[in-house]
């Protein structure tokens, strides 16, 4: 499913025009990407949460030109989904 099957799935569902839905759906993922850039995580209680992960710092190597490099430790979005949703997706 695409973002814009979504819109189409909540405006049919609704009734609210297209645009109006599509305008929320992509102020979500704004509001949902400020706050993990801020170090805030998202918790969207009977869904899931959006939290970072801390990657420790390593040493990487690259095989096919035979070199290391150090990547520094970094923050990832990590997504945990909530119990009620892994439930509702092993019942179907």
């Amino acid at each position: 499913m695409t973002k814009a099957d979504l819109v189409n799935e909540i405006s049919s569902s609704t009734g609210y025009d297209r645009r109006t839905v599509a305008v929320i759906v992509e102020n979500l993922t704004d509001e949902i990407k400020k706050s993990l850039a801020n170090g805030e995580n998202v918790y969207l209680r009977g869904f899931g949460s959006f939290v970072l992960k801390t990657r420790k710092a390593k040493i990487a190597r690259n095989i096919t030109q035979k070199t290391s490099m150090y990547v520094p430790e970094h923050n990832i979005p990590y997504f945990k989904p909530a119990a009620d949703f892994r439930e509702g997706i092993r019942k179907k």
